[in-house]
């Protein structure tokens, strides 16, 4: 009875203990997620101005902004390694006020050549900031309330499409001290980063044991339940993991397209969207901003609907088929009619990509074994966000060679189209697994 009554208060114990971590750092990381995901695609807003301005054309504003996820890519795992030598609290402020630095650096450049630069820099000082803060998790929380923590903090990239638009709109409209409007956007907003820094400097602890803000018996609480799991993880240890030994596996492989093939239409979106809406005629910046907005609206409440239905109704490769039918389709619609109706077949589109990217994920999480899937996840996750480079720079050179992106939204409406049919072809368990674990992937699922 008294080991029962032990279990039972040490179970107290962590839970009060996971209960003041969420509430400590959790606000904090949504904050800080939704002002790096601004800084990152802000330049979306700026594309006709920076033309006028400084004649940078539609091909060189598409690679610009697409420099950002090379850097990004090249640097994400030094970054990360770095982090777990020096602790969280010192590179989470740093990798902030670097982005922020460079971000605000941005209002600044005169020329194609700053902006490649200062893109490929934004990519390289935010690597590692995202991996980061599941490492950061990894220390905190128990697995089973790691999950739950990271759903939160996703949500802030929801949370930053709906007022990015806006909030670039009303910014835009100071104009003084030598600088148009869309200098001050892009300064304040990295200013904002370079400000926040300072909280996050004061605020984070880089262990349980540094927390002043947790007893002794919840900093102990929480170090045994992660160094159980650590020991459990160590006994189940296979051998080394490397990157071409993950590449053998042809399901990761398929796992790397399908993510790109997402991606590709997300950020061709992201950063062509804006564009598409001031060709709709006659709307300011603010305008501009605030329909910006509406297809990633109309995008959330589509991905809890989706991620509902597939509870439901369990067969999760045709989920994710289905939703990039309806984004390969609302891309294919955009070409057939004016700037409105563009604007209109976009949002539809928004419904497929953003559902397909959360439906997604549930499908490798249950493929992979527990041992590697943090490896692969981030491996699906770096390859996959080359299509962040890939779909602005061919939008920007058709752009730029036939004055028109309809060529891109045929290839994205293709690229959609055999991406649903790629998805059949993958496996949601590993061989030998029993088929309800098959069958059944979709009770991971978590919008993203």
């Amino acid at each position: 009875m008294n080991q029962i009554a032990d279990s039972a208060a040490d179970s107290d114990v962590l839970g009060r203990a996971v209960g003041k971590v969420k509430r400590h750092v959790l606000p904090l990381f949504v904050i800080m997620f939704i002002v790096n995901y601004i800084d990152r695609v802000n330049i979306g807003f700026v594309r006709t101005h920076i033309e006028t301005d400084l004649g940078i054309g539609a091909a060189a504003f598409g690679l610009g902004a697409g420099l950002f996820f090379i850097g990004y890519a090249l640097f994400e795992v030094p970054s990360n390694m770095l982090l777990q030598r020096v602790g969280a609290r010192v590179w989470l402020t740093r990798i902030m006020l670097t982005w922020g630095l460079v971000a605000s650096a941005t209002a600044f450049m005169q020329n194609e050549t700053h902006f490649y630069i200062l893109r490929f820099l934004l990519g390289v000082a935010e690597a590692g900031f995202f991996p980061g803060v599941i490492y950061y998790f990894t220390r905190w929380l128990p697995k089973d309330e790691r999950g739950k923590a990271i759903a939160i903090f996703l949500s802030g990239s929801a949370a930053a499409s709906l007022i990015s638009g806006p909030l670039a709109g009303a910014l835009m409209q100071i104009e003084g001290l030598g600088m148009h409007g869309w200098q001050w956007m892009l300064f304040i907003e990295g200013m904002v980063s370079v400000v926040l820094c300072f909280a996050v400097w004061f605020w984070l602890d880089s262990t349980p044991n540094d927390a002043k803000w947790l007893t002794a018996d919840e900093k102990n609480a929480l170090n045994s339940a992660i160094e159980r799991e650590q020991r459990e993880r160590e006994a189940l240890k296979g051998p080394r993991l490397t990157v071409w030994r993950l590449l053998r596996d042809p399901q990761i492989i398929l796992f790397c397209v399908l993510y790109f093939c997402i991606q590709l239409t997300i950020y061709a979106a992201t950063f062509w969207l804006p564009s598409i809406i001031k060709n709709m005629g006659g709307l300011s910046d603010i305008q501009v901003g605030f329909f910006n907005s509406i297809p990633w609206l109309i995008s959330i409440v589509a991905m809890y609907a989706f991620a509902a239905c597939a509870s439901r109704w369990r067969f999760q490769q045709a989920w994710v088929a289905a939703a990039l039918l309806i984004a390969g389709l609302g891309m294919f619609l955009s070409t057939t009619g004016g700037p409105v109706f563009a604007f209109v077949a976009v949002c539809f589109a928004a419904i497929g990509f953003k559902s397909a990217s959360a439906l997604f994920w549930p499908i490798p999480q249950a493929y992979l074994d527990a041992r590697i899937a943090a490896a692969v996840i981030a491996l699906i996750n770096s390859l996959g966000n080359l299509g962040g480079f890939v779909a602005p720079a061919t939008f920007g050179i058709l752009e730029e060679q036939t004055g028109s992106i309809q060529g891109g939204l045929y290839g994205l409406a293709c690229t959609s189209l055999l991406a649903a049919l790629l998805v059949f072809f993958i496996r949601t368990a590993p061989k030998g697994a029993g088929d309800d674990n098959a069958k059944h992937p979709s009770a991971l699922s978590q919008p993203h």
